[in-house]
């Protein structure tokens, strides 16, 4: 029996996600991720607008590495495999596979925002704003 839970990551923090659609009644789980709040990779802007989407999802949010509290929730959950939205994050495969080790691991396909196959400058919003506004409106 398929018995998953969620892992939301900062690029999958909507209710409308496909974790929360395709498993709607699956507990989920934010972890802050230690790593990336040491090396101040996380600015207090951000952190501060992620949990402010948190507090609208039905989440349960932890502090710590990321894979061993993912683990230890879907172990308190009773559950056997661990549903996630795709990342472009560097981190996001190598923590896929520390969760592999334990459980397994579907990753969802999320639904693009912009139709658009040329390269975005990632770094800045607005420098990817300026690209992405032409497709979306």
């Amino acid at each position: 029996m398929n018995n998953p839970i969620i892992w939301l990551h900062g690029d999958c923090l909507s209710p409308q996600g496909p974790a929360f659609q395709a498993h709607p009644d699956a507990p989920a789980i934010w972890v802050w991720d230690d790593a990336l709040i040491d090396e101040w990779q996380l600015s207090l802007k951000r952190m501060v607008f992620i949990y402010e989407c948190l507090l609208e999802l039905p989440v349960v949010i932890r502090r710590g590495d990321v894979a061993a509290e993912v683990i230890a929730f879907a172990q308190e959950s009773g559950a056997n495999q661990v549903v996630t939205t795709e990342s472009p994050s560097p981190r996001f495969e190598d923590i896929c596979q520390e969760i592999r080790s334990s459980l397994p691991v579907e990753v969802l396909p999320p639904e693009a925002f912009v139709r658009y196959d040329g390269y975005i400058d990632l770094k800045r919003f607005s420098r990817y704003w300026r690209v992405a506004e032409k497709y979306v409106f």
